[in-house]
């Protein structure tokens, strides 16, 4: 047999003896012979562990490194070195799954504290633990709104919601038979107006906004609540995790269900994952909240003990009846950004944000002083802001890409959208600011 197959001759034979045939030859006699591959196979000569780490070692170097000034929902925040090792440790890495209690209690623990953490960052009532990403956060959100309401099957999407996070909405909803109404955007922000002219239409189960919204805006959701519970519908606020630790929370905002993606919170870009969608909602809609719900209690002997205290929703507890299927949260990534959240702390956190929200005002000012670009929006932002450029937008990411910066993200034929991090320093911004000037005016 092949060294690199685990089996032995005597399981291959009882395995074949078992499905009824005598030879692996036989096995697949099904696939076509013009298909079947019969050459050999272009496998590397057998290397030592220093000439593996060599190697690797040489193709990570191909990789240009950028400085990162792209945002859109992913950001380039600086995570503290002793996460790496915490979640190393036995009792988390090893961990058995939360359904027995008595040999996961280092499993049950960190999902207690995060979901302590992230509904007091929101600051709503419950927080699961947890989804997938932000996207498919969002897309459970409005599938809960319509499991609230019963008899509603609308669902109102701001258009300053980012298009990613639209784009899986839109696909959950299909398959679920939930109509997805836009709201329109006016200079930027959600249009107040339209709004209470589409939900007297009736039918609405939910509305969703972002906060900060796609273009890096901070919008006021004043009284939408009110109105939008007078139509007894839900409302539900996408943001961006970090920026909780400074702007006003989703719940004070009031709304119902608070959702977003956790990758600000030190996790890395790692080429789009894998990150963690969080979910927090008000005490009364905890029954239809997908996902699990850890509590703390007391053992028999009196210590402290973690369970898990519902799973209203999950597969296989109620397959027939389950809106959702989400059975397993991103738990690495939960105990990631709990471990990140304990280390920064409530100043770390704040601190973070505002150096993020300075840098990219400075960016900004200096960036019309220079007279480089014009204010795409004339509203206010908070560490992600969009301007628009006379030239062709991609050509100028891929110059800016020779002079080692990403300098940021199309929104548009002539839109780019910059954002600024705690990671950049005042000397990264002034050279980007002198690159995009040789690069525009040259």
């Amino acid at each position: 047999m092949y060294k690199f197959f685990p089996h032995t001759e005597e399981e291959v034979r009882e395995m074949l003896h078992r499905i009824g045939v005598q030879t692996l030859d036989d096995l697949y006699a099904e696939v076509p012979e013009s298909i079947r591959f019969k050459g050999d196979y272009e496998l590397p000569e057998s290397m030592s562990e220093i000439e593996v780490r060599q190697l690797f070692r040489q193709l990570g170097d191909t990789n240009r490194q950028l400085i990162c000034f792209g945002g859109a929902g992913v950001y380039d925040h600086y995570a503290p070195a002793a996460i790496q090792s915490i979640i190393s440790r036995s009792e988390f890495l090893t961990a058995y799954t939360p359904y027995q209690p008595e040999i996961s209690q280092g499993t049950l623990h960190y999902i207690f504290e995060y979901q302590s953490m992230m509904a007091e960052l929101t600051g709503m009532d419950i927080s699961n633990a947890s989804l997938y990403d932000g996207s498919t956060a969002t897309a459970e959100a409005v599938m809960m709104c319509v499991a609230a309401a019963k008899k509603a099957q609308r669902v109102i999407l701001s258009a300053t919601l980012d298009p990613k996070v639209r784009a899986v909405v839109d696909t959950y909803a299909h398959f679920h038979g939930i109509t997805i109404d836009t709201l329109p955007e006016v200079d930027g922000v959600a249009d107040g107006v339209a709004l209470e002219t589409m939900l007297a239409q009736g039918d609405v189960a939910g509305v969703v906004v972002q906060q900060p919204n796609y273009y890096g805006i901070v919008e006021d959701y004043s009284g939408w609540a009110e109105t939008i519970h007078k139509a007894k519908a839900l409302f539900v606020v996408n943001g961006v995790a970090a920026d909780l630790a400074v702007l006003k929370t989703p719940g004070e905002w009031g709304a119902d269900i608070a959702v977003g993606d956790g990758q600000s919170l030190g996790i890395p870009m790692a080429y789009g994952g894998p990150y963690v969608g969080y979910m927090c909602c008000t005490e009364k809609l905890l029954r239809k909240l997908p996902g699990r719900i850890v509590g703390m209690t007391k053992d028999e002997r009196g210590q402290r003990a973690f369970v898990l205290t519902l799973q209203a929703r999950e597969q296989h507890i109620r397959r027939q009846k389950a809106t959702s299927n989400i059975c397993s949260n991103q738990s690495l990534m939960a105990l990631y950004v709990t471990i990140y959240m304990a280390l920064m702390g409530k100043q770390g956190l704040c601190e973070a944000a505002e150096l993020s929200y300075a840098g990219a005002h400075y960016l900004y000012d200096r960036l019309m002083d220079e007279g480089l670009f014009t204010p795409a929006f004339q509203q206010p932002f908070f560490n992600e802001f969009c301007v628009r450029y006379d030239g062709e937008v991609d050509q100028l990411i891929n110059a800016m890409a020779e002079e080692g910066f990403f300098a940021g993200v199309k929104v548009a034929d002539n839109c780019l959208m910059i954002a600024v991090t705690e990671q950049r320093t005042k000397e990264e911004i002034d050279r980007f600011v002198e690159a995009l000037k040789k690069r525009i005016r040259q």
